[in-house]
């Protein structure tokens, strides 16, 4: 079987099947193990992973144990991560801390959920597997990779919005998003790390302070949020100049690559 064709099917045959049960069972799950651990976001730490069996799964029938955190980006530095992560946030978290109040309804269930479990599981799933696997093992290009991914992502987040325009507001920031995390994922060499840190410590910053309900924000907001993603694509733009490495999205892979593209990944 063509190789773009099998990572196409596995993939997506095994994201289908993630989002379906989360779809259907994931709460029920979730107040079930509550039931049991009495810690609501341990319980929904928990249901996630469950639920993302079938990617694990899927990872493991296109290449094996063996190259299973290396196909997800695990195998990658998680300091240069954390490091590249908190300076690209910096201007959120000092930002809202001088405009806005700080979040006294905060709690580690707040923590576990928005920041822990959003950015470590949305990450893996949409960007370590459903992104990356398509955009680095198949001759997909960047869009046809990442537009799926980030329509999902974008509706996904749509509970958070009551009317139109917010729905509309919301969507498309969660979009962009979307793609924004995969874009970095793949240029810091599929280091799955730095989508992760950056996403936890955005959301941090949205929950610390008093910024907004949901993630579209306001002015004030939404003015930091576009500075640290400025800073999120100049600084990576910059980094691999530095080391004279190209950029991974270019007019070679931005639509499909070429037959022996495969032939030269690592």
């Amino acid at each position: 079987m063509d190789k773009t064709l099998k990572v196409t099917l596995i993939t997506l045959l095994s994201f289908g099947a993630y989002f379906f049960l989360d779809e259907l069972y994931f709460k029920s799950a979730r107040t079930w193990l509550h039931s049991f651990i009495n810690q609501y976001g341990i319980s929904h730490i928990i249901s996630y992973l469950v639920f993302g069996i079938p990617i694990f799964i899927g990872v493991l029938l296109l290449h094996r144990k063996e190259g299973f955190f290396n196909s997800l980006g695990f195998n990658r530095s998680i300091i240069k991560a954390m490091v590249f992560s908190l300076l690209c946030t910096l201007p959120m978290f000092i930002g809202f801390a001088f405009i806005f109040d700080f979040n006294s309804e905060v709690s580690l269930n707040t923590i576990l959920i928005s920041v822990i479990a959003a950015g470590f599981f949305e990450e893996l799933y949409f960007r370590g597997f459903l992104f990356g696997q398509l955009f680095r093992y198949s001759r997909f290009g960047f869009i046809l990779s990442v537009l799926l991914g980030a329509l999902l992502f974008g509706f996904a987040h749509l509970y958070q919005g009551n009317e139109l325009g917010e729905i509309i507001g919301i969507f498309l920031v969660t979009f962009l998003g979307g793609i924004l995390f995969a874009w970095v994922y793949a240029e810091w060499n599929y280091n799955i790390w730095v989508p992760i840190f950056l996403h936890m410590l955005m959301n941090l910053s949205w929950e610390l302070f008093s910024v907004s309900d949901n993630a579209l924000g306001g002015i004030y907001s939404n003015v930091f949020r576009i500075i640290t993603i400025l800073l999120i694509i100049v600084l990576t733009i910059l980094q691999k100049r530095r080391k004279g490495i190209g950029i991974e999205v270019n007019k070679k892979t931005i639509l499909m690559k070429s037959k022996n593209w495969l032939q030269h990944r690592v």
